[in-house]
């Protein structure tokens, strides 16, 4: 006779098991969710993807840009998910929201510190492949553009030329930078000394919050346009669409690179293209590229090349006289310089001059200038550096982690200099000479650390040379090292340290929207703005 206690215990572990058996991990109640919040169930379930879906690595790889963040210990998402409809945004927001998963929005994937598509916790990708469209009305009237996130500048560009020579939209070199991360950041291109920001060109957008709304420019309100164009992704929300407005250029623009070794003067003239680059007119975009190159006249040697390039907006005969006037120590002459479109201007500073267009729809492009890996640092310059300090940068070169390094000083100026820097969350206008660029790259095999450690050294030893309190960064050009917030909440003063480097006084008014819009802090990463209910320092 089977004891009444163990009679007892067969209905309990009869529970137990059914418990076991029905029990689900995040994941798929994540997908049950989505599947239940989406106005159509069947269209949602064909772009959601996980690991054990047979494109999950290749869809989580197609835009991962920098090797750094490729390897077997980086973090992956649960799902991926790549949406055609509003509804599936609002459907994925809502069941993150419930089941305590982040987002990460990833348009092209060049964050260069892989916060689009890497995260610590728990996550869920909204990669917007497959939500790209563009619009272009070039009425006389109008001359505008409606892009979706998910287009990469090419595509826009692209779109643009097929319908005028005469138009464009100052937006960066690159042509697989994601639209909706780029203009996020405020945007810097090639015509940024004529027409601003990629970012002081938008003229409306949509966005989704927290709470699924659509909102354009007009609902949201200004405040919230304000944050949007240049106050960094990932914080207030993922923006649908972006209304840019376009800018007249002419049929034939010109461009040059002429390029000079340290044995032909190259510290010479790039200390006197710092008193001369900025005053130069709008018209001209103005650069000064630094790498490592074997010397020509010395068999084996190493020496550092600076490369000066430039875009006009006109032709051969007006730019050459100018330059002969205004830097006549470069050396200019006609045979120097080639016109072409504007459209075909991208190509050439993208490096892919022998391309046809078409290569602008190529969003899986693998751009030469780039190693596989790398890390970015920037920087800002408000007084010339002496000839003493910019040979002691170029020494740097020397190093063996150097071999794929390059800096550029960006020319600043222009129209910069008359739009306010609260205009946009994008403070770096009035008082900037140029700005650095840092790029170290490296092979995946090799050692990351001993490359970053020279991005550092060279970032340090430049700091009495470059803005001061805050040292100023660029917001696009992300990079950790100069503070991150806390995985849990973050005070005010540890927010402040990396937030007020890219935005200046501005941040504050970023933590305000950032208060009235998502007050729990759902919408994050490891720099994105918190809102105040997170920022009550500890007595």
């Amino acid at each position: 006779m089977k004891s009444p206690h163990f009679s007892m215990l067969i209905p309990l572990l009869f529970a137990a098991l059914v418990s076991l058996s029905s029990a689900s991990s995040p994941q798929d109640d994540f997908i049950h969710c989505l599947s239940l919040h989406s106005n159509d169930s069947s269209s949602i379930s064909r772009v959601i993807y996980t690991p054990n879906n047979s494109s999950y690595s290749s869809i989580l790889e197609s835009t991962i840009r920098n090797h750094r963040f490729s390897t077997p210990d980086t973090p992956k998402p649960l799902v991926i998910v790549t949406p055609s409809t509003a509804s599936h945004f609002q459907a994925t927001i809502f069941c993150s929201r419930k089941h305590g998963l982040q987002i990460r929005t990833r348009s092209g994937g060049h964050d260069y510190e892989g916060l689009s598509y890497v995260s610590e916790v728990p996550f869920v990708i909204i990669d917007l492949v497959d939500f790209r469209s563009v619009d272009v009305d070039v009425d006389v009237e109008n001359r505008v553009a409606w892009v979706q996130s998910g287009a990469v500048l090419g595509e826009l560009y692209y779109r643009i030329a097929e319908k005028s020579r005469t138009l464009a939209f100052p937006g960066g070199v690159f042509h697989t930078i994601g639209v909706g991360g780029y203009l996020s950041g405020g945007g810097f291109g090639l015509l940024f000394r004529k027409y601003g920001l990629a970012a002081d060109n938008v003229i409306d957008a949509q966005l989704i919050d927290v709470s699924g709304r659509i909102l354009d420019r007009k609902s949201m309100g200004e405040d919230l346009f304000w944050v949007i164009r240049g106050g960094g992704g990932g914080s207030f929300g993922i923006v649908l669409a972006w209304k840019l407005n376009l800018v007249p250029v002419p049929a034939t623009v010109t461009v040059f690179t002429v390029s000079k070794t340290l044995e032909q003067d190259a510290i010479k003239l790039i200390h006197c293209w710092q008193y001369i680059a900025h005053e130069l007119p709008d018209e001209i975009y103005s650069v000064v590229s630094l790498n490592r190159v074997l010397n020509s006249s010395e068999d084996g040697k190493k020496t550092v090349q600076a490369s000066f390039s430039s875009l006009f907006l006109g032709g051969i005969d007006e730019l050459v006289p100018l330059m002969q006037e205004r830097f006549p120590e470069l050396g200019l002459v006609k045979e120097d310089c080639i016109e072409m479109s504007w459209i075909e201007s991208i190509l050439y500073f993208g490096q892919i001059q022998n391309e046809s267009l078409e290569i602008l729809l190529d969003r899986n492009f693998r751009t030469p200038v780039n190693s596989p890996s790398y890390k970015v640092k920037s920087d800002y310059v408000k007084e010339p550096i002496p000839e003493n300090g910019l040979r002691g940068l170029l020494s740097r070169f020397s190093e063996e982690e150097a071999q794929s390094a390059v800096i550029a000083f960006f020319a600043y100026g222009g129209i910069m200099d008359e739009i306010p820097e609260t205009a946009t969350p994008f403070p770096h206008r009035a008082g900037n000479l140029y700005k650095i660029f840092y790029n170290v790259g490296w092979q995946e095999k090799d050692n990351s650390e001993r490359y970053i450690s020279w991005a550092r050294r060279v970032y340090r030893y430049m700091s009495s040379f470059v803005s001061k309190s805050p040292r100023e960064a660029y917001i696009n050009y992300r990079d950790l090292d100069i503070g991150t917030n806390n995985k849990g909440n973050t005070s005010y003063a540890q927010a402040s340290i990396w937030g007020r480097k890219y935005f200046k006084n501005n941040f504050d008014r970023l933590v305000h929207v950032k208060t009235r819009i998502d007050p729990q802090n759902f919408f994050r990463h490891e720099q994105s703005i918190p809102p105040f209910v997170f920022l009550l320092e500890r007595k």
